[in-house]
C-alpha cells in the first residue's frame, strides 16, 4: 500500500462522475486546502485516492467495489467535496469557503445540479447586478462553487442525504437548473 511522504496527507472526500460515486481518501500536499484543490495548477490528470469505496450505476442494483488505491481521471469528475461529517464550524476552521462576505453586491441563488445520478441542491454566490442564467452559457469556468448543498440520488432510495457546506462542481459535465 501506498506510503504517505512527510509532506503529505490524505483527507476524506466524496467525488462524482458520470456514472459513479466514489468515498476515499485523497493524497496531497500538506498545505493544500483541499476543498478547492481541483482549481489548482498543480492537479494531475488522475486523483490519487486511498481506501475508496466506488459505488456504480447503471444497472439494478448499483453496484459497489473497495480498493486500497483508486485512481480516477480528474477529467471525469463532475462534483467534489468533502466526506461528511462536517459541521459548518469545522469545516469553516478547517477549510474557509472560497468567497469573502464582505464584497458587496453579491447575493445567494437557488439551484439544482444534476451529476450524473445525484440531484445536488444548492446555492452559488453571484452578482446582484448580473443575470446569472445568462451568466452561466457565456462564463467559462472550469469549476462552480455551490454552497449549502444537499445531494441524493432517485436511484438509490434507502441513501439518506447529504449535507455538505461546500461543492465544486464541473459545469461543462453538469446540468444546471435555476427553480
Amino acid at each position: 500500500m501506498y506510503k504517505l511522504a512527510r509532506d503529505e496527507k490524505t483527507t476524506l472526500v466524496m467525488v462524482y462522475a458520470r456514472n459513479k460515486l466514489v468515498r476515499g481518501e485523497l493524497v496531497t500536499k500538506q498545505d493544500v486546502r483541499v476543498n478547492i484543490w481541483l482549481r489548482s495548477a498543480g492537479v494531475s490528470n488522475y486523483i490519487h485516492l486511498l481506501n475508496s469505496q466506488v459505488w456504480f450505476f447503471g444497472g439494478e442494483p448499483p453496484k459497489s467495489l473497495e480498493y486500497a488505491e483508486y485512481f480516477l481521471p480528474a477529467g471525469r469528475i463532475i462534483g467534489f467535496h468533502l466526506a461528511p461529517p462536517i459541521s459548518s464550524q469545522a469545516a469553516a476552521e478547517q477549510e474557509p469557503l472560497d468567497f469573502d462576505a464582505s464584497v458587496p453586491n453579491r447575493s445567494m441563488l437557488e439551484v439544482e445540479c444534476i451529476l450524473g445520478a445525484f440531484i445536488l441542491k444548492g446555492k452559488v454566490r453571484t452578482s446582484t447586478q448580473v443575470d446569472l442564467p445568462t451568466n452561466i452559457e457565456m462564463m467559462h469556468m472550469t469549476w462552480l462553487s455551490v454552497y449549502d448543498a444537499a445531494i441524493s440520488s432517485p436511484f438509490l432510495s434507502q441513501m439518506p442525504v447529504i449535507h455538505v457546506p461546500f461543492v465544486l462542481v464541473n459545469p461543462d459535465q453538469a446540468s444546471i437548473g435555476f427553480p
